[in-house]
């Protein structure tokens, strides 16, 4: 009678181990299922257009020179040049270089894509986009990309206060924290197809201004102004009260003091 009791509890004990083992891994198979779905669902595949050979800058596309490759929707969507889009590209010139392999994006042909906005919508109330011409230099050696923040500093030729009819150079700040929308022709939509090229170099910038703003840039350019853009941290908005014009004399009288105070700042940090 003992023995069966035994028995008949390690049946039961052996029973119930099977049930939690099979309620564990009933749930993990639910767990993984459940990522697997969530997976699928963030990188969901499309058919897009690809280079079936180099393409340099300036080729005319043909149906030749075009493939097809599948691409992750998230990120790339409404940027590349869907499969049943081709023929929208056959005659159009590249504006920029794609390898082999690579999908086509809108930003590579001339003209971009035939149903965007264009940058206008992204313009906020009561603000406008001007172009202004930078050197390299005066993009921070071109590192300056759209959503950015940039101070803007002119430099000028003006009549001297000291010396009568001479002429005398000087800097100043015009703006702070301003928004860069584009540089060149990339702006803030089309930074995510950029991937892994090289960006193409730009000698104009777009920013966005009020129209008082408008006026006093386009004023600089037409008295030949150099304008330089100083690169922003994207966190700091702080403002510098009552900046000075930088001349000649500024720098003879102010150098010391600037690097004295420089030096205070770095020994604090």
């Amino acid at each position: 009678m003992k023995q069966k009791l035994i028995l008949i509890v390690s049946v039961a004990i052996g029973l119930l181990a099977a049930f939690i083992t099979h309620s564990y891994l009933s749930a993990k198979d639910d767990e993984v299922a459940k990522w697997k779905r969530d997976f699928d669902a963030k990188h969901v595949k499309y058919d897009v257009v690809a280079a079936k050979r180099d393409l340099p800058s300036g080729t005319v596309l043909t149906l030749q020179d075009i493939g097809g490759i599948k691409m992750i929707k998230d990120g790339y969507e409404g940027h590349t040049v869907k499969a049943e889009d081709v023929m929208m590209l056959v005659g159009r010139k590249t504006i920029r270089g794609v390898k082999e392999g690579s999908a086509i994006f809108w930003a590579d042909v001339e003209g971009g894509d035939p149903n965007s906005s264009g940058l206008a919508r992204d313009v906020k109330s009561r603000m406008r986009a001007l172009s202004v011409n930078v050197s390299g230099s005066g993009s921070v050696s071109g590192m300056v990309k759209p959503n950015d923040h940039v101070d803007v500093l002119g430099t000028f030729s003006f009549p001297s206060k000291t010396v009568q009819g001479e002429m005398e150079l000087v800097t100043l700040t015009m703006m702070q924290n301003v928004l860069v929308l584009a540089t060149g022709r990339e702006t803030a939509k089309t930074l995510p197809m950029s991937g892994n090229r090289s960006n193409a170099s730009y000698n104009m910038v777009t920013l966005e201004v009020s129209p008082r703003e408008a006026e006093m840039l386009v004023f600089a350019e037409q008295i030949k102004g150099r304008i330089s853009l100083a690169l922003r941290n994207p966190d700091d908005i702080y403002y510098e009260e009552k900046l000075p014009r930088v001349d000649f004399q500024m720098i003879q009288d102010e150098i010391e003091t600037l690097n004295a105070q420089r030096q205070k700042n770095l020994l604090r940090k």
